[in-house]
């Protein structure tokens, strides 16, 4: 069985919880283990603060830059998020700053399709090396960490003119009663 929803959030730090809240209860619903369903809320309330943050200019309207958008796929044993927003995108591993007069007079801030590899490069490589100094103490920067650590595959991209998506799965653990589970 196959089942997927999509919700259009705006960009307020209320819609982070709201969202956590409706994936946590449809995974209870459909009887995915619970630590499981934790995993998968903790990276989507990373992926939607980010899109909160970094989304783009705030705006509402036709353009869409006021909101986010969340959807989440349910296939057999696997579970895909993704969460694109209208924001700068991704531009060396980092989110991007607006494009601002210094990148367009040649300085980077494109909005190619750059996936894990090329757009984080050394960030997301394997190695002994910490992600962060030991001196670091602000909170910004580790959800995308979060995010990998949690998920079983994670895709970061660019979305040409129109913001950044990341993307995430896990293999889905069931309880035995489960409604959904995968025959």
């Amino acid at each position: 069985m196959s089942i997927w929803w999509s919700l259009h959030l705006r960009r307020e730090a209320a819609s982070v919880p709201l969202a956590r809240r409706l994936l946590l209860g449809a995974m209870e619903t459909a009887g995915v283990d619970p630590d499981v369903s934790y995993d998968l809320s903790v990276a989507l309330s990373e992926a939607c603060a980010n899109a909160v943050e970094h989304g783009g200019p705030g705006g509402s309207g036709r353009s869409g830059t006021g909101e986010y958008h969340v959807t989440a796929y349910i296939d057999d044993d696997m579970c895909r998020i993704e969460v694109t927003d209208h924001g700068p995108g991704f531009v060396d591993g980092h989110r991007s700053a607006p494009r601002t007069a210094g990148a367009a007079n040649g300085g980077t801030n494109d909005t190619a399709d750059v996936g894990t590899a090329t757009a984080f490069g050394p960030l997301f490589a394997r190695s002994a090396a910490p992600a962060h100094d030991g001196n670091r103490t602000d909170e910004h920067g580790r959800g995308l960490f979060l995010i990998e650590a949690l998920a079983d595959h994670v895709d970061f991209r660019n979305r040409p003119g129109d913001g950044a998506m990341v993307c995430f799965d896990k293999l889905l653990k069931w309880k035995k009663d489960a409604l959904l589970k995968a025959s």
